[in-house]
């Protein structure tokens, strides 16, 4: 810590000095520019004579990555936002800019311009004629900050993590892509894009407890959103047919390697279709979207993946289908806890999973569930039909009407995606919320609130419908094989710097 101190107190006395010298350390702008992959992409090709026969030029401005100094000569790597060229600074450039020259530091960002050449290593290098200060740098690069692993450190100081990796640079970049492919896909497929509240006077749309806020001239508390759900259905019953919207949720929960309490989902909704549609319609969107950041099918999963024998996720369809019961029963459960709660309860207990006498019926199924069979779910699979009491806002099936046309698809060990048949009985809705309102009056923080002006809106009528969410986060995970999610989120939720 002594010695960065001692390195600051250098770089801002080289500050005072540009300034005393009448030179602007914070510069203006430096619009007309070359990027360095674009001079590597133009020139890459010609030889050192052709280089020097024909004299092409390049003006770049980026961040001083690193400098060796030989006191007649220097040579320096210069960063932008497509990648790095080298420079070189000769004795004549550093006499007739010598106030710049000697009061560089790795860090600085520069604008150089200058000839094009290669050296003896057969480099292509930038001879700087020119150098601008654009600003200067008071705190120093890392040296050790390749590899750390220390990911809160890397997270919560993103932008060197940025600066000094450049493999984390282009992850973002991928994930951009990820969000404009997603978007070209619901476009070109008749959709629109829609914006929906993030503040709700009443939380709904998932099972979540959520932030509380409060609007000062209405006197009214409000709460961030957990899902946009409600809005988007609201725009059924308005006479959109396909809608959706790409957008933060929020929710008061733990954070975790699979966890951020603010996070971006995908939700849309189709009229006149099903469950049975979606899941079809998602093992084509899905593999679509891997095909565009990942050029196939075959994603590796896991630290050891790349290793003989690794696991890898193959995202080809047709992918498994499996009812909750069926991979229940798969894993050992006894199909009788769908029938019992008492039998749910002592499975759960003589499993070592955590729930106590207020634990609802429902509630205990999802917590066995979690432990004994989602994390056996690596390749694609699509989990069918779940208690009525774990989906509030779903159609119950005709054939078994304790049980609702809702999926889930797990990848990886996660849920990537929710989805069921809306419910569009007004009736039956108003059941499910006061349910809801009843297990929340018994502790259930996550339950929901009771919604009149939900209620209102489809005795108006929704035709029937089939939506879904899909967590973006999760899904750039397993498309990029990265194990925390704290690693796809520019700025994540971390505690407060000690």
């Amino acid at each position: 810590m002594e010695e960065t101190n001692d390195l600051i107190q250098e770089r801002q006395k080289k500050l005072n000095r540009l300034r005393e010298l009448g030179l602007e350390p914070y510069g203006m702008s430096f619009a007309e520019r070359d990027k360095a992959e674009d001079l590597k992409n133009r020139f890459n090709g010609l030889s050192k004579e052709e280089l020097e026969s024909k004299g092409e030029q390049g003006t770049l401005a980026g961040r001083i990555i690193s400098f060796r100094d030989f006191g007649k000569t220097a040579f320096a790597h210069i960063q932008d936002d497509t990648g790095k060229i080298q420079v070189y600074f000769s004795k004549d450039i550093i006499t007739s800019h010598q106030d710049v020259f000697k009061n560089l530091d790795i860090g600085d960002i520069v604008g150089v311009s200058g000839q094009l050449f290669r050296t003896k290593t057969n480099e292509l290098t930038l001879h700087v004629s020119n150098v601008t200060m654009l600003c200067k740098s008071l705190r120093p690069l890392p040296e050790k900050w390749h590899g750390l692993k220390d990911i809160e450190t890397r997270c919560r100081q993103r932008y060197v993590d940025l600066i000094v990796n450049p493999h984390i640079k282009e992850l973002f970049s991928k994930r951009s892509r990820l969000i404009k492919a997603l978007r070209n896909y619901f476009d070109e497929r008749g959709f629109i894009e829609v914006e929906t509240p993030m503040m709700h006077q009443i939380p709904g749309g998932a099972t979540a407890r959520p932030f509380k806020t409060h609007h000062n001239a209405l006197g009214l508390d409000l709460y961030l959103r957990i899902a946009p759900e409600i809005y988007l259905k609201k725009l059924l019953v308005g006479g959109y047919e396909r809608v959706y919207e790409i957008n933060k949720n929020f929710r008061n929960e733990g954070i975790s390697s699979k966890h951020n309490p603010e996070f971006t989902m995908l939700e849309f909704y189709i009229a006149y279709e099903d469950y049975d549609y979606l899941m079809k319609f998602t093992e084509v969107l899905i593999p679509h979207l891997c095909r565009e950041i990942n050029g196939g099918l075959r994603v590796p999963f896991g630290e050891n993946a790349e290793t003989e024998g690794g696991v890898f996720i193959d995202f080809t369809p047709p992918w498994q289908h499996l009812s909750m019961t069926e991979a229940m029963a798969r894993e050992g459960v006894d199909p009788d806890v769908f029938k019992d709660i008492g039998k749910a309860r002592e499975f759960a207990h003589s499993n070592k999973i955590d729930v106590d006498l207020k634990t609802s019926h429902g509630k205990i199924l999802d917590e066995i569930f979690k432990k004994k069979v989602e994390p056996k779910l690596i390749q694609p699979t699509f989990i069918t039909d779940y208690p009525v009491e774990l989906s509030p806002l779903a159609k119950r099936r005709k054939d078994q009407p304790e049980f609702v046309e809702r999926f889930e698809l797990f990848i990886g060990g996660r849920e990537v995606a929710n989805a069921f048949s809306e419910l569009n009985d007004p009736a039956d809705q108003r059941e499910r919320f006061l349910e809801q309102v009843e297990a929340r009056k018994q502790g259930d923080e996550e339950a929901g609130f009771m919604d009149e002006d939900f209620i209102r809106a489809l005795e108006y009528g929704m035709p029937p419908a089939a939506g879904e969410g899909i967590g973006i986060d999760r899904l750039f995970m397993l498309l990029t094989n990265t194990a925390s999610i704290r690693d796809v989120i520019l700025f994540p939720q971390l505690k407060p710097e000690q």
